[in-house]
């Protein structure tokens, strides 16, 4: 709500679009609370239903679900860009938890500011700073009761494991883990531009080409080859030793897998 009204203050003539899940039986009626805001704000209104079956790994599900709606709802609105309210707080928790993944630099980079048709406006902004703009206009914002669930681990993270490793380190670590982010997206940024240079060449998947790279660019260039969904890091190492003749071919996620036919790596699809 505080992107939502910074918005039509900046005069983006925004549309505000509300996802139901279809997680809660209420989910319905937060969907008209939504629609009144929105008009008493003088931005339209959006309303989009999906289905996310309860579940292992729902939090990823319902993300994924989620952006697909709103990209969906882009299109159909005919609109440039989905504005998304992540803030730095937001930033951190993204990267603790990419820690736990075992995510590499890309992963530890966060969330970027643009990417694609998503943009995060108020990256550079604490959660405090958009709760004391709604209570400043007197929103009477929602609030997710799952967003208070520590079954979820990003909940976990944001209200037992940040606080305590801010208290263990004596210092407010979110601004700390944002700078970090934002450092390693530009290092990881340039080397995928090194990477996509290096390979595929002008001659086509050439394994030996592959092979020949350092490692670090010739780990960007399969993930970035391959695309999505992004390779595991076991993937990719599978996918190297086929190109140095290690192996034959590999399987990977997805039904693809990668061979090694006249010198080339071909990638097949189901």
């Amino acid at each position: 709500m505080a992107l939502l009204a910074l918005a039509v203050d900046a005069g983006l003539a925004p549309i505000a679009v509300h996802v139901d899940h279809g997680l809660r039986d209420d989910s319905e009626g937060e969907a008209e609370r939504v629609r009144a805001l929105a008009t008493a704000l003088g931005a339209r209104f959006h309303a989009a239903r999906i289905s996310v079956a309860a579940g292992p790994n729902l939090e990823a599900r319902a993300r994924d679900a989620r952006y697909a709606a709103l990209e969906a709802a882009r299109l159909e609105l005919e609109v440039e860009v989905v504005l998304v309210g992540h803030t730095a707080d937001d930033q951190a928790e993204t990267v603790l938890l990419n820690v736990l993944r075992g995510a590499a630099a890309s992963g530890l980079a966060g969330m970027a500011a643009r990417h694609g048709a998503v943009v995060r406006p108020l990256l550079e902004l604490r959660r405090t700073d958009t709760h004391g703009l709604c209570a400043a206009l007197a929103l009477d914002v929602l609030v997710d009761p799952m967003n208070a669930d520590r079954a979820f681990r990003r909940v976990a993270i944001r209200h037992d494991v940040l606080p305590y490793l801010s208290a263990l380190a004596e210092r407010d670590l979110v601004p700390v883990l944002a700078r970090q982010a934002e450092i390693l997206r530009a290092d990881s940024e340039y080397l995928d531009v090194l990477a996509t240079r290096a390979w595929p060449g002008p001659d086509g998947p050439r394994a030996a080409d592959l092979a020949a790279l350092p490692a670090p660019l010739a780990r960007r260039a399969v993930r970035r080859w391959i695309g999505a969904p992004p390779p595991s890091a076991a993937e990719v190492e599978r996918v190297l030793a086929v190109a140095r003749g290690a192996a034959r071919a590999t399987e990977l996620a997805g039904g693809r897998g990668v061979r090694r036919s006249a010198g080339l790596l071909v990638l097949t699809v189901g």
